[in-house]
C-alpha cells in the first residue's frame, strides 16, 4: 500500500526538544502548540517519502494509563491516534513503561497487513530495532528521525540508526515551529504586601502563663544538652526562642481568662494558621473583606451548557501553558459575574486572591496535566505563573471597561 505512517515515541520527541531548547529533559519547560506539531510532522513525513499520510500514531505515558489534557487534544485531532502506556514513579524519578512495547507491536502489524510502504520512526530506543528489521523484512522502507541533540553527539541508538533505510535530523529551527521553551525568568512571586497586624501580633507582651512555658521549654532543652552535642542542636530547632510566640501562645492571648498580658493584644490584628490546606483564618478574626468572601467561585455561575463549551475549548485550545491557564480562567470567571463591581472589590487584594476563588483556579490548572510530574503538586514556579496569568487578565479587563466608560 503507497502511503505512509508516522510512529512517535513522544518521551523521546519532546524529551529531546526540552533539552535542545531549555537545557534539560524535563518537558515541564517546554510549551508544545500540538496541532502545529501534528501538522509539522505530517508534511515532512510527506515530503520525505513522496507518499500520502496514512496514520500518526502517538505514543505516551500518563499515570494510570489516564488520558492528559494534551492527549484529549491530540486524539480529536484529523489522522492521529493515541497509545498510552502507564508513567511510574521510581527512585524519584518517572519512566514510561509498555510504550516500547506499544511501538514495537504497532510496527510489526502494519508491516505484516502492508498497510503501508513506509514508516516514519521519530524514536531514539534500541528496543526498537528487532521490529525495525521485522518491518524491513516485509518490504517497508523505515525512516529513522532524531531530536537535533544539545551536546552535538547522538541520542538515538547506535544499532538503531546502522539498519534505519533514511535517517534525518530535525533541527532547532524544525522544533521551534511548534515548541518553545517557558520564559521562567519573566515570571516572579509578587512582593508581599506590609502585614501590620503580623508585627503587631509578635510584638505583642506574651501572657505570664506563655512566659512560663517558654521558660520552662528552655530549661528542658538545657537538660536534654548534656546528651550529647547531636542533641542539643536537634533541640535548639524544634525549641521556639524565648520571647517569640508559637501559635499555643497566640491562642492564649484571645482565650477566656487570658492573663493581663493580653489585654494589650491589639484587637485588629488577625491569627492565620498554616495547614495542608493552605492558610485558615481563626473564628471570628476574617482576613478578606465579608463582600470579597462571598464573591461567587465559576462553578457557581457556570450552567451545564457552558460547562461543556468550555471542555472543548480546554481540549482543542488551550495549550496548558500555566500563565494562558489562569487567563482563561480568569476571562471565563469575569465574563459570568454578574455584578461588575466584584471586580473592583477583588483588586483591593492584590496580589492575593480569595481563597475559595484560588483553590478553584488551582484545581482548574491540575486539568492540564500540572500535576503529572511533580508528585501531585502543581510546582511553586507555576503556581505563580497561574495567578499572575489571573491578574494580568483581570487588569486588562477592567482597564478595557474604564477607558469604554471614560469614552
Amino acid at each position: 500500500m503507497d502511503r505512509c505512517v508516522v510512529l512517535v515515541d513522544a518521551g523521546y520527541l519532546l524529551g529531546a526538544a526540552a533539552s535542545l531548547l531549555a537545557g534539560e529533559p524535563s518537558r515541564s519547560r517546554i510549551t508544545v502548540d500540538h496541532a502545529a506539531l501534528i501538522q509539522a510532522l505530517r508534511e515532512r513525513a510527506e515530503s520525505d517519502t513522496q507518499q500520502p499520510l496514512l496514520r500518526i500514531y502517538w505514543f505516551d505515558g500518563a499515570p494510570d494509563r489516564v488520558p492528559q489534557p494534551e492527549h484529549r487534544r491530540l486524539r480529536v485531532m484529523s489522522r492521529v491516534t493515541v497509545r498510552l502506556g502507564a508513567l511510574t514513579r521510581s527512585d524519584g524519578r518517572w519512566a514510561q513503561k509498555g510504550v516500547d512495547a506499544a511501538m514495537h507491536a504497532e510496527l510489526t502489524e502494519l508491516a505484516r497487513n502492508r498497510a503501508c510502504s513506509d514508516v516514519v520512526l521519530v524514536t531514539g530506543d534500541g528496543d526498537l530495532l528487532p521490529g525495525l528489521m521485522s518491518a524491513k523484512e516485509h518490504g517497508v522502507a523505515v525512516h529513522l528521525w532524531a531530536v537535533q541533540a544539545a551536546d552535538g553527539d547522538y541520542n538515538q541508538s547506535e544499532d538503531l540508526v546502522a539498519e534505519a533505510d533514511e535517517r534525518r535530523v530535525l533541527d532547532r529551527a524544525w522544533i521551534t515551529q511548534a515548541v518553545r521553551a517557558k520564559d521562567l525568568a519573566g515570571v516572579c512571586a509578587p512582593q508581599p504586601a506590609p502585614r501590620p497586624e503580623i508585627a503587631a501580633i509578635l510584638s505583642a507582651p506574651l501572657p505570664d502563663a506563655a512566659l512560663a512555658a517558654a521558660a520552662e521549654r528552655s530549661a528542658e532543652a538545657a537538660a536534654h544538652a548534656q546528651n550529647g552535642s547531636a542533641e542539643h542542636e536537634s533541640a535548639e530547632r524544634h525549641t521556639p526562642a524565648k520571647g517569640v510566640p508559637t501559635p499555643k501562645d497566640l491562642a492564649a492571648l484571645r482565650a477566656p481568662g487570658a492573663a493581663p498580658a493580653a489585654a494589650q493584644h491589639p484587637t485588629n490584628a488577625t491569627l492565620r494558621w498554616s495547614s495542608d490546606k493552605g492558610w485558615i483564618d481563626r473564628p471570628g478574626a476574617p482576613s478578606e473583606p465579608a463582600e470579597v468572601a462571598s464573591l461567587p467561585t465559576l462553578a457557581q455561575l457556570t450552567t451545564a451548557e457552558q460547562r461543556w463549551a468550555d471542555r472543548e475549548e480546554d481540549i482543542t485550545t488551550v495549550g496548558g501553558d500555566p500563565y494562558e491557564v489562569g487567563q482563561v480562567f480568569a476571562r471565563r470567571w469575569l465574563a459570568r459575574l454578574p455584578d461588575p463591581a466584584g471586580r473592583q472589590k477583588l483588586s483591593v487584594l492584590y496580589p492575593r486572591i480569595p481563597h475559595r476563588i484560588d483553590g478553584e483556579l488551582l484545581r482548574y490548572a491540575a486539568r492540564f496535566g500540572l500535576l503529572a510530574h511533580k508528585d501531585d503538586q502543581i510546582d511553586e514556579h507555576d503556581r505563580y505563573a497561574i495567578r499572575a496569568g489571573f491578574w494580568r487578565e483581570i487588569d486588562v479587563r477592567t482597564g478595557v471597561e474604564a477607558a469604554v466608560v471614560v469614552e
